[in-house]
């Protein structure tokens, strides 16, 4: 019998969807909606499901960015033939999302232990969304929002890339908060942070998705819920995509803050009456 049936897997897709890019942690939201389904949140299958369906909203991201994508691959792949098109600044970031992928690809193996045991608690998740506010808040706060996309810089994308290192460690923190944060502290404005982060998110998100995919068909998940929670997934991370770039043209991450506080604070709440456990 597999540990996610159908409906349990469109549930979940529809929340890594909305959550996976906003910076309020799919991770920590996921955690809780499987604990309040009484879906054990440390089990092997469960930990891979998370992972495999978070490609849905990886694949949005590749439709939506699609001419983008195509744009610095390209350039790319004639920086490598021609030394003259090395100078272009999308054959620059392209290798720049390559390296930035590289930490939090050599954190994850080696602690994995750690991010699928203790790591894993929701009491974790909790002090993280809290804590995760606080740097958001303070990133928007103080950072100039004086630099676009065009002014990236390598230094920028290893600073960024290398923030989702906090959202691997402690979920709840959101790896699309830490990275925001982070560029918005490097002054970038909120549009070209948001970006950033989405193409950041690429390699490291389909990456993880394809690893723990062994675990997730191996363990107890059936290919079927697997499927729909992806699809799930796609279609409202997608949407999901298109409402945050018009949010953030036009207003602060204050929002953000509130909700992911609020949350914390009720996530503390229900660890503490015995409602869920960690």
């Amino acid at each position: 019998m597999s540990a996610i049936s159908i409906g349990q897997a469109v549930v979940l897709g529809a929340v890594e969807g909305v959550t996976e890019f906003l910076p309020v942690s799919s991770t920590g939201h996921l955690k809780i909606v499987e604990g309040l389904m009484g879906i054990p949140v440390d089990d092997d299958a469960v930990i891979g499901f998370s992972a495999v369906i978070q490609v849905g909203a990886i694949a949005a991201v590749l439709v939506y960015f699609s001419k983008d994508i195509a744009r610095i691959v390209s350039a790319w792949g004639r920086g490598l033939r021609d030394r003259e098109e090395r100078y272009h600044h999308d054959y620059k970031f392209a290798w720049w999302v390559i390296l930035a992928t590289v930490p939090v690809v050599v954190v994850g193996l080696a602690a994995k232990s750690l991010i699928k045991g203790p790591l894993a608690s929701l009491w974790v998740v909790a002090g993280s969304l809290i804590v995760g506010s606080a740097v958001m808040w303070w990133a928007d706060r103080t950072g100039r929002h004086k630099r676009g996309e065009d002014d990236t810089s390598f230094t920028d994308a290893m600073l960024v890339g290398g923030s989702q290192i906090l959202a691997l460690l402690f979920p709840g923190f959101s790896r699309s908060g830490a990275t925001m944060s982070t560029a918005l502290l490097l002054d970038l404005d909120r549009v070209a942070a948001t970006r950033l982060s989405f193409f950041l998110g690429i390699p490291a998100l389909t990456g993880a998705g394809l690893y723990e995919l062994k675990d997730a068909l191996g363990t107890g998940t059936g290919a079927a819920p697997l499927a729909v929670g992806t699809l799930v997934s796609f279609v409202v991370a997608y949407a999901s995509i298109a409402w945050l770039l018009k949010f953030v043209a036009q207003h602060t991450f204050n929002t953000f803050v509130i909700y992911r506080i609020a949350v914390g604070v009720l996530l503390f709440g229900l660890l503490g009456t015995g409602v869920l456990h960690s």
